[in-house]
This record gives C-alpha cells, sequence and structure tokens, in this order.
C-alpha cells in the first residue's frame, strides 16, 4: 500500500492537512497516511503519532522551555521515517522542527514536500539555503512566493489557500447568530490564538478590551472560540474575572460560526485572520510576545535580516496597511477598543475594506487541495496526471 507520512504543526496546519488528506484520497483512494496530526487530520483518517498541538510553540523563550519534548517527538519521528520509508513525507508549516526532519529524511533517499513557504522572503533570506537542503518541492500558499524561490534555485509551486476555496462568499450572519442563541445588536468575535503560549500572553489584554467596549457600545455581545480543550479553562479564567455585565459566549472551537456571527473581529495574527478577511469581517489584530523574543525581532529588523513590514496575511498580500496592526506595547485594551470601534459599524471605510478583501480572496482561489495532492503524489510516482 502507499503510504505517505505528513506533519502538521498547530491548528492551522492540521486544517490543511485535512485538506490535502480529502484530496489526496480522491485521488488515490489506497493510500496509507500518517503522522503528526490534529483532530481535524485524524477525522480525515490519518494515523497519528504524536497531535499537532505539540509542536504549537511561539517565541524564543517558549521554544527553549519545551525544547526537550521537541527533541524528543524528532527522534522519535526520524526513526520511524528511516526504519518504513515512506513515499514521501511532507511537512506542513512548522518549519523549526519539519525542516530538519525533512532534511534527515532526503539523505536517505525519501522525497521531501514542505507546504507552506515559511517567511525566508521577509526575514533572514539565507534560510533558503536550507529549503534547498531539505525539500524537494515547496507548495506556497502566497501568489509571489515561487518567484523569489526560483531566485534561489528552489522549486515553488503555488497552489492557493483551501480557505478561499471554503469560504467564497460572506457567510450568513443572521444564521449564524441564530444557530449560536445570539441576539441582535453588536458583535465581537475575540480570537485569542492556538497556542497555549499566546492565549496566556494576550488573552488578558483581549478580555480588557472587551470590557473597555462594554462601556463604549450599548449592548454589544462578544463571541470568543477556543482553539481547543486546553485552552478553554485559560480563556474561561480570563473572561470570567470581567462583571457579569460583559455579555461573553465561550464556544469550543466553531470558529467558521463565531466568525459569520460577528461585525468586527479582534484577532491575534495567524491564519485566523485569513479566514476573517475570507468572510468579509473587519478586524483588527493584536499582537504580543515575551519581552525577550520581540527585542531579538527587533534587533534582527535593525541589523537588516528581518523585512517584514506587516505581520497580517491581509496586510502582505495587499502589500499596504489595510487593517490595524497593534503590537506588544500598542496592543492596549483602550486602543485595541478604538480600532475596533472605527469598523464596527457600517461605513465607506468598511465597505472599501471588503471590496479590498474580494480582490484578494479572487487570487487565492485556486483548488488549492486538489493542486496540493496532484503536486506530491506526482512527485511520489503515484499519479501520472
Amino acid at each position: 500500500m502507499a503510504r505517505i507520512v505528513v506533519i502538521a504543526g498547530e491548528a492551522s496546519g492540521d486544517r490543511l492537512g485535512a485538506s490535502f488528506i480529502h484530496s489526496a484520497r480522491a485521488l488515490y483512494p489506497d493510500l496509507k497516511i500518517e503522522g503528526i496530526a490534529g483532530p481535524e487530520m485524524r477525522a480525515a483518517g490519518c494515523d497519528a503519532w504524536f497531535d499537532s498541538q505539540d509542536l504549537a510553540v511561539m517565541g524564543l523563550v517558549e521554544v527553549v522551555r519545551h525544547l526537550p519534548r521537541i527533541l524528543r517527538i524528532k527522534r522519535s519521528v526520524e526513526r520511524r521515517l528511516l526504519a518504513d520509508p515512506p513515499d514521501i513525507l511532507l511537512g506542513i508549516d512548522a518549519p523549526d522542527f519539519n525542516l530538519r526532519v525533512e532534511k534527515v529524511a532526503r539523505r536517505a533517499g525519501i522525497p521531501t514536500v514542505h507546504y507552506v513557504c515559511p517567511s525566508v522572503w521577509a526575514w533572514r533570506e539565507g534560510r533558503v539555503k536550507v529549503l534547498r537542503a531539505a525539500c524537494d518541492r515547496i507548495l506556497c500558499l502566497l501568489p509571489f512566493e515561487p518567484e523569489f524561490l526560483a531566485r534561489h534555485q528552489v522549486a515553488g509551486e503555488f497552489v492557493g489557500h483551501p480557505l478561499a476555496d471554503e469560504i467564497s462568499a460572506a457567510p450568513d450572519q443572521a444564521a449564524a447568530r441564530q444557530r449560536l442563541g445570539i441576539g441582535s445588536g453588536p458583535v465581537v468575535t475575540i480570537m485569542p490564538g492556538s497556542r497555549n503560549s499566546e492565549v496566556e500572553r494576550i488573552g488578558p489584554y483581549l478580555a480588557q478590551t472587551a470590557a473597555w467596549l462594554n462601556h463604549e457600545v450599548a449592548g454589544i455581545q462578544f463571541i470568543v472560540p477556543a482553539a481547543n480543550a486546553d485552552l478553554r479553562g485559560a480563556i474561561e479564567s480570563q473572561f470570567g474575572a470581567l462583571t457579569p455585565s460583559v455579555k461573553v459566549n465561550i464556544l469550543d472551537g466553531q470558529a467558521h460560526e463565531a466568525i459569520a456571527a460577528c461585525d468586527a473581529a479582534l484577532i491575534v495574527s495567524g491564519t485566523a485572520a485569513l479566514e476573517v478577511m475570507l468572510s468579509k469581517r473587519p478586524m483588527v489584530i493584536a499582537y504580543r510576545m515575551a519581552p525577550l523574543s520581540y527585542y531579538a525581532a527587533r534587533l534582527l529588523h535593525f541589523l537588516g535580516l528581518m523585512k517584514l513590514e506587516y505581520i497580517s496575511l491581509p496586510n502582505l498580500l495587499a502589500d499596504r496597511p489595510l487593517v490595524p496592526e497593534l503590537i506588544q506595547g500598542q496592543a492596549t485594551p483602550e486602543a485595541l477598543g478604538q480600532e475596533i470601534l472605527k469598523v464596527l459599524h457600517p461605513s465607506p471605510q468598511r465597505d472599501e475594506l471588503i471590496a479590498a478583501f474580494e480582490k484578494i480572496q479572487v487570487q487565492l482561489q485556486q483548488s488549492a487541495g486538489d493542486r496540493a495532492a496532484r503536486a506530491v503524489l506526482k512527485l511520489a510516482g503515484l499519479l501520472n496526471s
């Protein structure tokens, strides 16, 4: 039986992996898929060696704290690959982990594909040498990435983004609110991230932003989808400390419904920003990391090793500041709340923003799951056309 090992880190990688698995099985039904998976990949039929959440660590300080566990997982995965080589290895995102594993696999003669190009075009461009050594092919989500990779002798292929295919139109707000039991009035969805370190660090600021907005906007309600069961406890603790007058609905997952139901979203930078954009909902980006990680990033930017002007996908794709990004000390409750107020209600500014979102969506709609599956199966010699 043909066999593919897939390694996905975090909730976003799990979602991409599930889309890939569904498409790959449609093209090649007799296919065994195993590796590091989250709940969506397991539901799609992936046999999980470890959970994707085990790799979900953000920032330099946090990585150091969890390094022994991550190294144990890495060694275990490499032993499995070398003892029983698959037809191909697909690493999804999580470049710090996956590229090292991919390099070991490629040296052993296993074809390797990396799904989601690391942002080498934004910072530490020299890392492209690692891609060249580790990967036979890079599957790119952003349209400008293959050209950059080609300049560095790395094979890249733009496949689009599965979310752009899934969210083809603005979701029905009234229907989503009815399903969630939420009445009329302004609604803000708050998405504190899918990593424990993210939620611990920025969650209290987001909760206080809800309290600030509650004081400013009559009848406002908040929805907070917990990315997984482990994070729900932290979110309940942070938002449960607010006064009863702040109406907060904490959900188990249901991010799609939470976004569909809202008038605006307050989110941590990440794939959630793309989903909010494709759902045609205005957003404000908040981002806080460990102080040491932040100052390390500032130093890299000062030294010219980090070229990133924006941290959110909408702004990167538009190459201009479409949505506000409040980083570190800027991400105070009042500042975040003020930005939400600018886009919470209908206005010409809001209409212009939605039109820009629609233009970007057209670029990203490429039947990504199918294109990614075809690229991987062809490289593995399992598909001819």
